[in-house]
């Protein structure tokens, strides 16, 4: 292939594999989120919670479910069409999640599982995982969490499971990953991104980030049923350069222009339901330049359409990336097949050397 052709986008959707995944994940550009933060409670504490950092750990709880109906109708009348709740943790206030879902029925819950989201909550439901259960003790204070989080959403088509690979815990992904499959779970993939001011030892290293790339692509060419991830998710989640670097962030923290975008649409709200445009982040108090959030590429990597849409290889890891993005974002979105299975670099970024 000639490096310095000149692609069309007409060119670069003429195969129908390529043109028929386009007009799948084309179908959902109308998503506009912003994230909530649900109570300032938690049923356990973790090494390195992005929750209790900042200022928002510090507001009161608004525990009045119509109000957060009103909340929910003024979002829907300002364009958003899908909400992140998050906070501590979004399963101690049930009532208040299920008012969420009845006025915008699109949306996600980060949950760290050992708790039971209600049935009636038709959201999809993340849930946490550190680890095996000797590492979970370690740096969540929780004894048995894969278990407990297995009895509680083990075939539950609401929920995929999410690993955060630390430095520490990359040799456990793979009993974790078997033990997921065996147990008809999914599984995508998270990096731990240090909060501000984070002095603890979770933070990655180059090697460390090296030796994660070859991890999760080893898994998802032996679990692909199990593991929701591309090639290129790999590539984009363990560069030695962070998300900010590679792509420029556009969330409102990072980005002061309201034209259009994150930048004009995106609020991130506290649990007195107030929020703060120099702070909204979708993990607000990660430190940005080493921010490899998997809910941050969501945005950040999927917004970049025009930057990937100049070669062949780029644009299907892109379409490859939207592709697992939706499929761990949607309940009832499914993953197709990866269009490209090899290691392709951002675009302007030279591949380096993990």
């Amino acid at each position: 292939m000639d490096a310095k052709q000149t692609w069309k986008f007409s060119d670069l959707i003429a195969d129908p594999e390529v043109k028929a995944r386009w007009e799948k994940v084309r179908k959902y550009f109308f998503l506009r989120e912003s994230t909530y933060d649900m109570t300032r409670r938690c049923n356990i504490r973790c090494n390195g919670c992005y929750f209790y950092e900042g200022e928002k750990q510090n507001t009161r709880d608004n525990t009045n479910p119509d109000d957060w109906r009103q909340l929910m109708r003024a979002e829907k009348a300002r364009g958003i069409t899908f909400v992140v709740l998050a906070g501590a943790e979004p399963s101690l206030v049930p009532d208040l999640c299920q008012a969420c879902y009845d006025e915008i029925p699109l949306g996600c819950i980060a949950t760290n599982g050992l708790q039971r989201i209600p049935d009636g909550v038709g959201y999809r439901i993340h849930v946490s995982v550190w680890g095996n259960d000797a590492s979970s003790h370690k740096t969540r204070n929780a004894n048995d969490m894969l278990a407990r989080q297995l009895k509680n959403y083990a075939g539950d088509p609401r929920a995929a499971f999410v690993y955060t690979f630390t430095r520490h815990n990359i040799g456990q992904v793979r009993e974790v990953v078997r033990m997921l499959a065996d147990h008809g779970a999914t599984v995508t993939f998270n990096m731990f991104s240090a909060p501000v001011g984070y002095t603890g030892n979770l933070r990655h290293t180059p090697l460390s980030l090296a030796d994660t790339r070859r991890t999760m692509l080893d898994l998802l060419a032996r679990y692909p049923e199990t593991v929701l991830f591309s090639w290129y998710s790999a590539m984009c989640h363990t560069h030695e350069k962070g998300l900010h670097d590679l792509f420029g962030c556009p969330y409102p923290r990072q980005n002061p222009s309201t034209d259009v975008g994150l930048g004009r649409s995106f609020r991130q709200y506290r649990t007195d339901l107030t929020w703060d445009r120099d702070a909204a982040c979708c993990v607000p108090d990660t430190d940005c330049t080493d921010c490899r959030h998997y809910a941050a590429a969501s945005a950040v990597v999927t917004s970049r359409l025009f930057r990937h849409a100049v070669e062949p290889h780029t644009f299907r890891s892109w379409l490859d990336f939207v592709d697992t993005y939706l499929a761990v974002w949607l309940k009832d979105y499914r993953k197709g097949k990866n269009l490209c299975n090899q290691t392709v670099p951002p675009p302007g970024v030279e591949l380096t050397a993990n």
